[in-house]
């Protein structure tokens, strides 16, 4: 298993949430209430056909994230 942000996954991996990478409280807080906390577990689905933002599945939901988001998000991939 390696560890790496959000952003840098492929179409189709699958990653476990570790934690944050140093960011705004209050952008936290917007992240925690769509549920992207320690532990959930994502899978990546599309990108954007100029690469931003990106579509990720979520405990049943969609939901898109720029890359600059998605960015500070510290992921473990399941491999």
């Amino acid at each position: 298993m390696t560890s790496q942000t959000l952003d840098q996954l492929a179409i189709g991996a699958h990653a476990r949430i570790t934690g944050f990478t140093a960011t705004e409280t209050n952008f936290r807080r917007k992240l925690l209430a769509l549920g992207v906390m320690p532990g959930a577990q994502v899978e990546v689905r599309r990108f954007a056909p100029m690469g931003d933002p990106m579509q990720i599945q979520l405990r049943g939901a969609s939901i898109s994230l720029r890359k600059a988001e998605a960015s500070i998000i510290q992921v473990e991939v399941i491999e």
